[in-house]
């Protein structure tokens, strides 16, 4: 049989049926169209994670100072100077922070009333003037700190907008002080809008000499924040800048890289959605071997009458082959185009840039042709083990 003729009658075979040929295609674009989206869709999610990953997290450098028990400090408060220095330094603060079971109470006033809870145990932070910035925050309400304050040693304070509201200071009118540890300090200002070191919200922060009072000597951490890109150099410079000898005994917080970011998004992606394509396809190759099954016994007398006039069973078994390659193909075809639509409606639902991978168009179609093909196999191996005196009869 020639080539055009095996195509001729596969496709009049496909289209003898209208219908049935269009509802048994329906499986297998539902498959390639959710596969194609599961792709797309990860890809342009890892994208745009990777834009958003800006400011607030692909900028932010956090060195942990450990403490060294009968030695003198790793850091020092002037350290963070050298830190500025560094190319691609946004902002640098450095700070020290009681430990958790070392909180100090912190109240009100110095009345005591039975009646009500008048004093809170707090976390207490020394921090430079740079600290808002660093901590991408904003005063709510008064002054942080200056370099005047710090040198005076001024026993003033700025409380964390939640750590103000616990304490019940609800405006800083008549300059109201708050206790710590039976010592008054005066409230200057409120911090709030962290856009990092949460635990600020709730702390009590003084200056660093105030803090030497409370037991806040030595820098813990250093808050760092750089321009886009800086991150990994500053990263691997900040440690030598604050502590050229002991360098190695710091510890660097970095962000991930882009990459990897993107990388884990379209992974958790794929792994949600590529089961669900991976069903939807083997549902569409059942329904492609269900209907070829039952077009073949169908057609059990035409089949006996081709053989009878001289076709081979590889030509039988090849044209029903062809017919169900070409159902999964035109499957994989529209459900290209339907995942690729869906994509970009998605993405400009959401106000996305979709990626979408040229790759896609080729691949979608060489699949459904795949599925239809593995899908016809045993009806068309039936079809052409047929003895032709039998399917005649």
């Amino acid at each position: 049989m020639d080539i055009r003729d095996l195509w001729a009658e596969a496709l009049a075979g496909v289209l003898a049926r209208p219908v049935r040929s269009a509802l048994t295609t329906l499986g297998t674009v539902l498959g390639i169209t959710t596969l194609v989206i599961t792709l797309g869709v990860a890809a342009t999610a890892g994208n745009q994670i990777v834009g958003r990953f800006d400011e607030l997290t692909a900028t932010a450098i956090t060195v942990e100072v450990p403490a060294r028990p009968g030695g003198g400090p790793l850091v020092g408060w002037d350290s963070s100077a050298e830190v500025r220095r560094l190319r691609g330094v946004t902002s640098v603060s450095a700070l020290a922070q009681t430990e958790e079971s070392s909180n100090l109470r912190v109240t009100a006033n110095d009345l005591v009333d039975p009646t009500r809870v008048t004093g809170q145990t707090l976390a207490v932070v020394a921090g430079d003037p740079e600290l808002p910035r660093a901590a991408r925050g904003r005063m709510v309400e008064g002054r942080f700190f200056d370099a005047g304050h710090v040198r005076r040693g001024d026993r003033v304070v700025v409380l964390g907008d939640q750590a103000a509201r616990m304490l019940g200071v609800t405006r800083l009118t008549g300059a109201p002080a708050v206790f710590i540890e039976d010592r008054a300090y005066t409230v200057i200002g409120v911090l709030g809008g962290l856009g990092r070191e949460q635990v600020l919200s709730t702390a009590v922060i003084v200056p660093p000499t105030t803090g030497a009072g409370l037991g806040l000597r030595n820098v813990t951490r250093v808050l760092v924040n750089t321009s886009l890109g800086a991150a990994d150099l500053i990263a691997r410079q900040a440690p030598v800048a604050l502590s050229p000898n002991h360098h190695d005994e710091l510890q660097v917080i970095s962000p991930p890289t882009p990459k990897r970011a993107r990388d884990g998004v379209q992974d958790d992606v794929n792994g949600l959605f590529l089961i669900l394509g991976l069903v939807s396809l083997v549902v569409g190759a059942v329904g492609i071997a269900n209907v070829t099954l039952v077009t073949v016994m169908e057609r059990v007398s035409e089949i006996g009458l081709r053989r009878s006039l001289g076709a081979a069973r590889r030509h039988i078994a090849a044209q029903f082959l062809l017919e169900s390659t070409l159902i999964g193909m035109t499957g994989g075809v529209i459900g290209a185009g339907a995942g690729l639509v869906s994509v970009v409606a998605v993405s400009a639902a959401q106000r996305w840039t979709p990626v979408l991978d040229a790759r896609l168009a080729l691949a979608a179609p060489v699949a459904g042709a795949l599925v239809g093909l593995l899908a016809g196999l045993y009806p068309a191996l039936r079809a052409a083990r047929m003895e032709p005196a039998d399917a005649l009869r």
